[in-house]
């Protein structure tokens, strides 16, 4: 008889080769520069028809507050239906929801209210398609590719959402507002039929027995995400980092203006932020070499550090070059630490609890830790001055560090006690 276990294992192809994960890519890519292009349209609109900082600050908020509204149920329904099924038809609905905004003012019927409406349903439908992307991408490209795929996704979305922020405001101009967002309606559109050739997608993963009620089936990811140690100590992690987001973009218009110089429309405003995005298209690259050389633990007791390093010298920063530089190398330690953390989840995640776990996951970490740390930083920086309410992102990514390396010692120090014992 032939050793089947001696066989070697079945070399698969390159991602680029994949016809499956490139149709995927390309639906991301396609819908993330529409997306990129509304994230500018969608609060110029909202303040052209109401003159109110109020109601573009909730515009802003939709972003993250699905998170916190249906995080839990969105994961519990993606791990009960056909993942693709549930991408292909959110993004149909993103599509028509975005679509009725050109739709309404072309029948003179468009309101505030309905934009408001419009940029929290789209959102909420984003949140449902992440949640069946977190099992899909797994059961596509295999757990050995993960670190190359979540990089290939995230570098292709940090690219495009340069791109789209950049030319918003050309689009803005010739198209109105309005007719960006149909542009978007499209961009949904065309990521659905990328979805839909993905050929031999991988379905639901069928546990076994009886499937569990929908609140049963919340308990479950959130009791594996509670008792998986180094999964809850990085979600942990993941959560001070966001915070450290929050508060670095929530605050880097006050911190150029009156520490760097960088006032009103000068146009150097826009390249702190793209050298902060931008840093995450080196982080994309760095994260698969990272993670052949370490296990992805162990990667944040070096990153980590070096992100809140990093981010004193921006916060220390009076040479905008310098916090130009200082930004964008942040900025790739900052996505290796997400890329790492969403990895190692879908990793050590079983099939059938993949959307439970990873929407939990991010609720605390997006839905929580971004909002938070933008609102803790503007409250340091009223009472304290600007450079106060940046050092908050500093600090945090800094509990950060310490959290992983008391950890990292606990274990080492268990380990040895474990060895002299035996």
């Amino acid at each position: 008889m032939t050793d089947t276990a001696a066989l070697p294992a079945p070399q698969l192809p390159p991602l680029r080769r994949d016809s499956g994960f490139r149709n995927f890519w390309l639906s991301r890519a396609v819908s993330g520069l529409g997306s990129a292009v509304t994230a500018v349209a969608l609060p110029v609109l909202v303040f052209q028809q109401s003159r109110s900082p109020l109601l573009v600050s909730l515009v802003a908020a939709a972003g993250t507050l699905p998170y916190l509204a249906f995080g839990l149920i969105a994961g519990a329904v993606a791990d009960r239906v056909d993942r693709r099924t549930l991408m292909i038809v959110t993004d149909l609905l993103s599509a028509l929801c975005l679509g009725s905004v050109p739709l309404a003012q072309a029948l003179h019927a468009l309101t505030v209210g309905h934009v408001v409406v419009v940029a929290f349903l789209s959102s909420s439908l984003s949140l449902f398609f992440d949640a069946g992307g977190y099992g899909f991408v797994p059961a596509l490209v295999g757990k050995d590719r993960l670190p190359a795929a979540n990089s290939a996704l995230y570098g292709a979305d940090t690219v495009v959402r340069i791109i789209g922020n950049g030319v918003a405001g050309v689009l803005i101009a010739l198209l109105h507002p309005v007719g960006t967002l149909t542009l978007d309606a499209l961009s949904f559109a065309g990521s659905a039929l990328f979805l839909r050739a993905v050929v031999n997608s991988p379905a639901r993963a069928a546990g076994s027995g009886p499937r569990p009620g929908l609140r049963e089936s919340v308990r479950e990811g959130v009791r594996f995400l509670a008792g998986h140690p180094t999964l809850r100590v990085m979600t942990v992690v993941g959560t001070l980092q966001s915070f450290s987001g929050g508060a670095i973009v929530g605050q880097l218009v006050v911190f150029a203006d009156r520490v760097l110089g960088i006032h009103g429309t000068d146009g150097r405003i826009g390249l702190l932020y793209m050298a902060w995005s931008a840093g995450g298209i080196g982080g994309s690259l760095l994260l698969p070499r990272l993670r052949r050389r370490y296990d992805a633990f162990p990667l944040l007791l070096v990153v980590l550090p070096v992100g809140a390093l990093l981010g004193l010298v921006v916060v220390l920063s009076t040479d905008w070059r310098l916090a130009l530089v200082a930004l964008a190398a942040w900025g790739s330690a900052y996505l290796v630490v997400l890329v790492n953390t969403m990895t190692y989840s879908q990793e050590v995640t079983p099939a059938e609890l993949q959307g439970r776990v990873n929407t939990t996951r991010r609720m605390l970490s997006s839905g929580l830790g971004v909002p938070l740390g933008a609102l803790v930083a503007s409250a340091v920086t009223v009472s304290s001055g600007i450079r106060a309410g940046m050092a908050t992102a500093v600090v945090s990514i800094t509990l950060a560090a310490i959290v992983v390396w008391v950890v990292w010692a606990v274990r080492l120090r268990g380990a040895r006690e474990r060895a002299v014992e035996a």
